[in-house]
């Protein structure tokens, strides 16, 4: 069986920077995944035959499989496609294989990895990765059934427990921030950079929250103007962002660029109009959207998604005594997969058994034929149709048996006896489909 491996860094083990250097776009997850040549004839590192990359704004995740351990080439690759030297990320890697990375995928699907507890935008998040690897070809049997498994594991965490009670979310928790941060949320004014989903999630906890005096920044005007006409707020564009700052009270960072677009001569520039008022900056994006010098500026109060993490501890006790109820489902869900790994250990046997019955089965029945030219058609699909049936009782309770043995402790044992007894002599590499 492959070894599968996860090989990661996420809001836990690493600091904003460095989540950056690695995060990934998903123009980024295509160019890698197809520099593998995974699914073609090309050649794979380290003999790598599967590839899922998992990146968010708290994480950036490879799923690989490969016939032995793999976790030195895994490194060197994301060093490679990312730009950043080994020894950087040393200190944030964590490394799981087998059923450890399987039931650390399955956690980060149900939302016990994240930042905020239960959020639901990581299941989807886990969805979109595998869908961008099958459109890649990295995928095959194990990784793709491990990614429905996930997902799998995920919806039922959210629909038995209460761990997606009180809708939370980054921006949500953002917003709470603010509130704490802003006395007069309702009359504060509020730029929005960005029209993705974590920037309409931002403006609903604003709406919510009594804001009013909304103003929403992208760099395409039809997206901003969409937003902006759902919340009954203004819409602009990057091009008026120093008078906006100048405007705002309020400024929630959100975009998906990969550069920042924020530095601090504009901010200052923005300051010299309004000395007398302060400005409070949420940047919840990673890339940053926000230059971390400008949080070094009088009247400004700069939070990043790291700040997010130290000073936001709201009381979400529902989803957290949902955690046990949620462990219990991830361990059913990870017994079954792992089962379902065993299984395919004796597949290549199943399939090597039931084709030398069919080629028994075949050359028998033309030498029968040969001795009855006068059959009709009808008489010749019949007996086709009764070896058949045959053969598929007698190889019914060996395969049942088989697949049963594959669970236990002595399944290869069973399978190499198996091989003997009936003299398979096939080629015992792992089934692809």
């Amino acid at each position: 069986m492959p070894v599968i491996h996860c090989l990661g860094l996420n809001h836990r083990t690493a600091d904003i920077a460095l989540r950056e250097r690695v995060a990934f776009s998903e123009g980024d997850i295509q160019a890698a995944l197809a520099r593998l040549g995974c699914g073609t004839n090309g050649a794979r590192p380290a003999d790598i035959a599967e590839m899922v990359i998992l990146s968010t704004c708290n994480r950036t995740e490879i799923y690989a499989t490969a016939p032995s351990e793999a976790f030195e080439a895994l490194e060197a690759f994301l060093a490679e496609v990312r730009g950043v030297p080994r020894d950087a990320l040393d200190t944030g890697l964590y490394r799981y294989r087998d059923e450890d990375a399987v039931r650390h995928l399955f956690r980060v699907a149900a939302g016990l990895d994240s930042l905020v507890l239960g959020e639901p935008q990581i299941l989807g998040q886990v969805t979109r990765a595998w869908e961008l690897a099958r459109g890649q070809g990295t995928v095959r049997v194990v990784l793709g059934k491990l990614f429905q498994a996930a997902v799998h594991a995920g919806k039922r965490s959210r629909t038995e427990t209460t761990i997606g009670h009180n809708p939370a979310s980054v921006a949500s928790m953002a917003v709470h921030l603010v509130a704490q941060t802003v006395t007069n949320l309702a009359g504060a004014r509020v730029l929005v950079l960005g029209a993705g989903e974590m920037a309409e999630q931002a403006v609903e906890a604003l709406r919510m929250r009594g804001a009013t005096r909304l103003r929403v920044m992208n760099r395409t005007t039809s997206k901003a103007q969409a937003l902006a006409t759902r919340w009954q707020a203004e819409a602009t564009t990057f091009e008026y962002l120093v008078p906006s700052l100048a405007w705002a009270d309020i400024v929630i960072a959100s975009t998906s660029a990969p550069h920042t677009l924020v530095h601090r001569v504009q901010v200052k520039e923005a300051l010299e109009a309004r000395p007398e008022r302060p400005l409070v900056f949420l940047d919840i994006a990673l890339p940053r959207d926000v230059d971390a010098d400008v949080g070094e500026l009088p009247q400004v109060q700069l939070y990043d998604l790291d700040a997010l993490e130290h000073r936001l501890h709201d009381a979400l006790a529902e989803r957290r005594a949902a955690i046990p109820q949620v462990e219990a489902i991830l361990d059913e869900e990870v017994m079954a997969f792992m089962a379902y790994l065993r299984t395919l250990e004796v597949a290549p046997l199943i399939r090597d058994l039931r084709a030398r019955a069919e080629a028994i089965r075949q050359a028998e029945l033309e030498k029968t034929l040969r001795k009855m030219p006068h059959l009709s058609e009808s008489d010749l699909a019949r007996l086709d149709a009764l070896t058949k049936a045959i053969v598929n009782k007698l190889l019914h309770a060996p395969t049942i048996e088989l697949k049963a043995a594959a669970l236990d402790a002595h399944g290869a044992e069973t399978a190499a006896v198996a091989r003997r007894l009936f003299a398979l002599r096939g080629n015992e590499e792992e089934a692809e489909s």
